[in-house]
């Protein structure tokens, strides 16, 4: 024929599942001969679209690449010659790297090797996961016939593409021969299909597949059969819409088998009989309980019948309609006897207060009942239940009566509480209380309470209960109480019986029980009945802080009247209690005019049995000793009675309340250090404030003096300034020139200043000042925290010499006994016309400068009127040298020396003198040891010397005298070296 061939390949794109079964289907038309066409198969992967990977050929065995060899082997994929021109590729387990590009190839078969039409054609082919989940749980169910049985299957995908879903369960019979039968099924266009074997159970409504929610299918199976035993299972099924409209199943799934079990309907029927209590108490309850035992027994119908001694008590229908026999009737009416049928199998008789005749032997009997055709009933089946026997024993009294009173011995004016409890019952009580003052006096009813709670009240107690002093009360169902209010000693002392009678159906049993009480006179009220104790937390007050005092009376009943009046004694004064503060009975505070101070800043707080005194920030004023006193009355309308004395006072033992200062947290600085001073010059020395206890703390301070000549001197107070700032001097310091010398200064909170004017030589000595912290209390008075002293500061006195005159060894030790050269040399040039003076001065301790002995210009000497003058010896080796000998120095003899020359010359060659230059030496200041072994010989020693290169010193002494050993000291004043020698 003319025709042009033409290959057909499945319209692509597919999508097909990994790891199922598919097939794409190729067809050729329009070709010549031969009738049967060959067919070739080949792919395009993905990752290489240009290149053509052989799969599988109809004709060539070699066609196949090596990558498909083995799957073509083992038939895992082949083709299917479905005619002539048309087959089927299989791929019997789909693989990820089976997607891609799909080619259908048909050899040319042309005589002449024409190629007309076309030879190929192609399709797409996508593999997606398996995402189709079904589930449902592994069971096994056990049925009766005829009983109902409902299952559930978990179905659901996660499919990227439009799917759809279908649902079907499957019964694998037993014997059935493996084949499994369809039960239902929901298409995937949601139409319920059921298998052919339960077309009809499903039109009746035996069987459902219902929906519940998004995921879970549940099939429902009412009335099951023999038939229905097997293995049921789900099978869900996804579906996908090809290219060409059609649908196409993707993947399949089956949930875990579930074995179900039919047991046949077994026709018998049994009955038990059982009751709660065999052995009852006349009026408690009977339930007789009737159970039966049949196959599938909700699905039957019966009729229960209660017998005693055979005698029919009553019955109930299949309907549950009840009925009695005559004597039963009126229990059931007046609600004493019930019949219940709780479920199909189960039925209950009781009796609500059985009585001696419902003692026997009961039965129960069942009967089963079948609908005729008719409508009517018949029975097919009876049985018979076994007896049990029932045991009614008369009704006695079972109550148990106990009594108490609240107190065995109160005080008069307390409440008498008592107690009467009787176990719990269900029959009606009534109660007499009853009084005997003493023995052989007859009882008297003081009040009583029928059972239905009717109160009748003593004739010997009715004006006590009318001023509501008796009341008599049910507490509970077996519980009576009794309050005998505002006791008297003489009335309500005794014995009381409590009497109850219990009530049951014409019957009553009386019980009895005793108490025994004594009321103590109020008047006789003794401290060790109801003591009094105060008592503090914190005896000892620190300055400003709150302290509080407890008053506790023990032993008073709430309801008894007391007032409390608190006392205090000063320990500044010698008087003694007086009132603070009074809290009546009836709450009102009456306050003390001794001590009013009180009244501004304390609390006071009564409680039933105790009273608070709370005192806000603590001064002097407070201290001393507290106590309490506690008034007592019979009743509130004699405590409100000013005309009224109190039954009883107590009074509590004395607490003493003592104040101490807050601990003082006052420092200053304490380094010890000294000072240098020369000439005339003013000076300050500070006292430094570290710390405070108190930011508005105030201070005391005072500035001592001790002099460097006494190691063992007292301090001497210079001047002081108190907390108010008043100044005062000592009195080594009160004349008007050291008063002018010595002042105080505070530069600021923490800084005081001792400034010392115009210097001289007797402010030598050692410094300090002593530092009082106080604080002003609530009340006014001052108090001192502590007090605290500085570092000493040791001021030095340096002589400020002209420079004309040199006095060599400044500092000269020597020994008792000994005598001591003290020189002074002028500097400067003598002249020919110039005569001089010379003055030896000491200066020691605080005392003045003494003069020890003066030479005139013309040579006459004077000497002092000191002890020290008359063992001096002044002489001139040359001019200019001026020297002077202290002979046999005692320890007295030590301090400071020094010399003062004055120069005079003639005026206009006349023989008159006048003075012309005056000028001191610098100071030798004189140390004196006590006696010893060793022999000192002082002197002074001139000395030259010259510098060298390096640094170093070379000595070249002039005179030295016999020493045993030497010691070097160097010291430097102006431009001349002193050397000083010390044995």
């Amino acid at each position: 024929s003319g025709g042009l061939k033409m290959v057909s390949i499945q319209k692509g794109r597919l999508y097909r599942a990994r790891g199922y079964h598919i097939t794409i289907w190729c067809n050729v038309t329009g070709y010549q001969e031969p009738q049967e066409q060959n067919f070739q198969w080949s792919i395009y992967l993905p990752s290489a679209p240009q290149r053509e990977l052989h799969i599988i050929s109809t004709n060539d065995v070699d066609f196949t690449y090596a990558a498909y060899s083995q799957r073509v082997e083992r038939r895992e994929i082949y083709i299917e010659r479905l005619q002539g021109d048309s087959v089927l590729l299989h791929i019997t387990d789909l693989k990820d790297k089976d997607a891609g590009m799909y080619e259908c190839h048909t050899p040319n078969t042309h005589p002449d090797d024409e190629y007309l039409g076309t030879y190929s054609a192609k399709m797409n082919l996508s593999v997606i996961p398996d995402m189709l989940s079904a589930t449902m749980k592994s069971q096994a169910i056990l049925r009766n016939q005829g009983e109902a049985v409902q299952l559930v299957c978990e179905v659901s995908t996660g499919t990227a593409q439009h799917t759809h879903l279908s649902v079907a369960w499957y019964l694998l019979q037993e014997g059935g021969g493996g084949q499994p039968q369809k039960i239902i099924s929901l298409s995937r266009e949601f139409v319920l299909l059921p298998g052919s074997s339960f077309a009809q159970r499903f039109s009746s409504g035996d069987i459902r597949l219902d929906k519940i929610g998004g995921n879970a299918y549940k099939l429902s199976i009412t009335k099951l059969q023999s038939s229905d035993q097997g293995e049921v299972y789900c099978e869900a099924v996804e579906w996908i819409q090809d290219p060409d409209e059609t649908w196409k199943d993707i993947a399949r799934k089956q949930t875990d088998k579930t074995s179900l079990t039919i047991r046949s309907m077994d026709k018998n029927v049994y009955v038990n009989i059982s009751v709660a209590e065999s052995s009852l108490l006349e009026g408690e309850a009977l339930q007789i309980n009737c159970s039966i035992q049949a196959q599938n027994a909700q699905r039957r119908q019966f009729q229960m019948v209660w017998h005693q001694h055979g005698r029919v008590v009553a019955s109930a229908d299949q309907y549950g309609a009840l009925s009695f026999q005559s004597n039963s009737e009126a229990r059931f009416s007046a609600g004493n006897l019930l019949v219940m049928k709780q479920s199909n199998d189960k039925y209950i008789l009781r009796i609500r207060q059985v009585e001696l005749k419902d003692e026997g032997t009961y039965h129960c009997k069942v009967s089963e009942m079948e609908e005729t055709p008719t409508g009517s009933f018949t029975i097919t089946e009876q049985r018979l239940s076994l007896g049990i026997d029932v045991n009614v024993k008369p009704r006695e009294s079972r109550l148990q009566l106990f009594a108490w009173v609240n107190k065995e011995q109160i005080t008069e004016g307390e409440t008498l509480t008592f107690h009467c409890n009787g176990s719990v019952t269900e029959n009606s009580l009534s109660v007499n209380w009853w009084h005997i003052q003493k023995d052989g006096d007859p009882q008297m009813l003081i009040a009583s309470m029928n059972e239905e709670g009717k109160i009748k009240i003593g004739t010997s107690y009715m004006e006590r209960s009318a001023r509501g002093e008796i009341r008599l009360e049910k507490t509970d169902s077996s519980v009576f109480t009794l309050m005998i209010y505002n006791t008297y000693a003489t009335n309500d002392t005794g014995l009381y019986h409590c009497e109850v009678t219990e009530w049951w159906k014409g019957k009553s049993w009386r019980h009895i029980r005793e108490i025994s009480t004594k009321v103590v006179p109020l008047g006789k009220l003794i401290l060790s009945l109801f003591p009094a104790a105060l008592i503090t937390r914190v005896p000892n007050v620190k300055l400003h802080e709150d302290f509080e005092l407890f008053c506790l009376v023990s032993a008073i009943d709430k309801k008894v009247p007391w007032s409390i009046t608190w006392q205090f004694q000063s320990s500044s004064t010698l008087g003694g209690y007086q009132q603070v503060v009074t809290v009546t009975a009836g709450g009102t505070i009456l306050w003390g005019s001794a001590h009013l101070h009180f009244q501004k800043k304390t609390r006071i707080a009564k409680h039933s049995s105790a009273s608070q005194l709370l005192i806000h920030r603590a001064t002097g004023q407070d201290a001393g000793l507290y106590k309490c006193e506690v008034e007592i009355w019979r009743n509130t309308g004699q405590a409100g009675d000013p005309a009224m004395a109190a039954a009883a006072v107590v009074s509590s033992n004395p607490v003493e309340i003592m104040l101490t200062k807050p601990e003082s947290k006052l420092r200053i600085h304490m380094e010890e250090k000294s000072l240098e001073i020369s000439g005339s010059e003013d000076t300050a020395i500070d006292c430094k404030i570290m710390s405070l206890t108190k930011a508005n703390s105030q201070l005391g301070v005072s500035w001592y003096f001790l002099p460097l000549s006494s190691m063992d001197a007292s301090p001497l107070l210079i001047i002081r300034s108190n907390y108010s700032n008043i100044l005062g001097y000592g009195g080594a310091f009160s004349s008007p020139h050291q008063k002018s010398r010595f002042h105080s200064k505070r530069v600021s909170s923490h800084l005081y200043q001792l400034l010392i004017l115009s210097v001289d030589y007797d402010v030598q000595g050692k410094y300090y000042c002593a530092v009082e912290e106080w604080i002003m209390s609530m009340d006014g008075s001052w108090h001192k925290l502590g007090k605290v002293e500085s570092g000493k500061t040791t001021v030095f006195w340096k002589l400020k010499p002209d420079g004309s005159i040199s006095s060599l060894c400044l500092n000269i030790t020597a020994t008792e006994k000994e005598d001591v050269t003290l020189k002074c040399t002028l500097r400067s040039p003598i002249g020919s016309t110039s005569y001089f003076s010379i003055i030896w001065f000491k200066v020691s301790g605080r005392s003045k400068n003494e003069t020890l002995v003066k030479i005139q210009s013309n040579g006459i000497t004077e000497y002092g009127n000191g002890t020290l003058a008359r063992r001096v010896r002044p002489h001139c080796p040359s001019a200019g040298d001026f020297r002077l000998t202290l002979q046999n120095v005692e320890r007295v003899d030590a301090g400071l020396f020094y010399c003062q020359v004055d120069k005079w010359q003639a005026a206009n060659c006349s023989t008159a003198q006048v003075q012309h230059a005056s000028s001191r030496s610098e100071g030798s200041h004189l140390t004196v040891l006590p006696s010893g072994n060793l022999h000192l010989t002082p002197v002074c020693l001139s000395l030259s010397f010259a510098l060298v290169q390096s640094g170093h010193f070379m000595f070249k002494v002039l005179l030295l005298a016999l020493l045993r050993s030497i010691v070097w000291r160097k010291s430097l004043f102006l431009a001349q070296n002193i050397m000083g020698c010390r044995k």
